[in-house]
């Protein structure tokens, strides 16, 4: 039971990192692999101002700022210099892992007995179920702001952008100013999962990033299939189930893992469990037509 509870928890923290590879891949589509230095680099922040002393709500910022540079970095490069956003995306995440082990100043940061976000707020006696309300509040606000956003005309602006980029332009849209804001915002909320998994599980490793991204894109393919299978067009339910296809992805693997799946094997399994995501409606398609 406990690998299913942790499993929740997990889900919560990933939310923000879905949030933000559903920003960059659905309404961009843009494959943005800034993704794993930009969640660490939220992490190696946090893990650092914590040792220094300084308050969650101090370093909440500080974190959400590293990774909107981080992304508006692999914006700029992407549209001013003209190089493909895959490509843009990887050598961001390169030069990132220098940066991430120099604020670390080494390859794992532990944060036994350090203060955290979940040991100074309170809000019930058991501790499992304080980190889920305080995580469940961090995730519905974080789901409002980003609804509310893609409901204005800035937003509105945004999600055309990656539906028509040349219909949107002759609007008198700025496109490239319309993908570096989108990719700022989409590692941003990418470093918040780092922020909170830091806290979470008690330490900072400069290894943590790789391979998140499939983590929040197997939880976007999640929610994009059953946004297809009930043909939904809110924007509000699509981001509730991105969160949803982010808890579902971690209550997958805590499945395997409970069922006895070697912990080695966990790597290939998830990749596997994403391929079967993506692959059964095309092969129901296939078997259609």
């Amino acid at each position: 039971m406990d690998f299913y509870l942790t499993a929740l928890l997990q889900g919560l923290c990933f939310s923000a990192l879905a949030l933000g590879i559903y920003i960059s891949m659905k309404i961009f589509n843009i494959p943005d692999i800034t993704t794993d230095g930009s969640y660490t680099l939220g992490g190696a922040v946090t893990g650092v101002m914590l040792t220094q002393h300084q308050s969650p709500y101090i370093i909440l910022p500080a974190v959400i700022i590293a990774g909107g540079v981080a992304g508006a970095l692999t914006g700029l490069i992407h549209t001013k210099l003209k190089i493909n956003a895959l490509l843009a995306g990887i050598l961001v995440m390169y030069g990132l892992y220098s940066v991430n082990l120099t604020i670390l100043g080494r390859s794992n940061l532990p944060l036994i007995n350090v203060p955290s976000l979940f040991s100074l707020l309170d809000l019930v006696t058991d501790p499992n179920q304080n980190t889920f309300w305080i995580l469940a509040v961090f995730v519905i606000v974080i789901t409002f702001l980003i609804g509310y956003l893609l409901k204005t005309d800035f937003g509105i602006a945004m999600r055309a952008t990656g539906n028509s980029e040349s219909m949107i332009r002759a609007l008198g849209v700025n496109t490239d100013r319309m993908k570096i804001t989108g990719l700022a915002l989409a590692n941003a909320l990418t470093a918040l999962s780092g922020y909170l998994i830091v806290q979470f599980q008690g330490f900072a490793d400069i290894s943590m990033g790789i391979g998140i991204v499939i983590v929040g894109l197997g939880s976007v393919i999640i929610a994009e299939t059953l946004i297809n299978w009930f043909k939904i067009t809110s924007v509000w339910l699509s981001l509730v189930l991105v969160l949803v296809g982010a808890v579902v992805f971690q209550l997958v693997l805590a499945f395997t893992l409970a069922i006895g799946v070697d912990a080695n094997l966990l790597k290939i399994v998830t990749a596997g469990f994403v391929l079967l995501i993506v692959g059964l409606p095309r092969l129901s398609l296939l078997k259609a037509s």
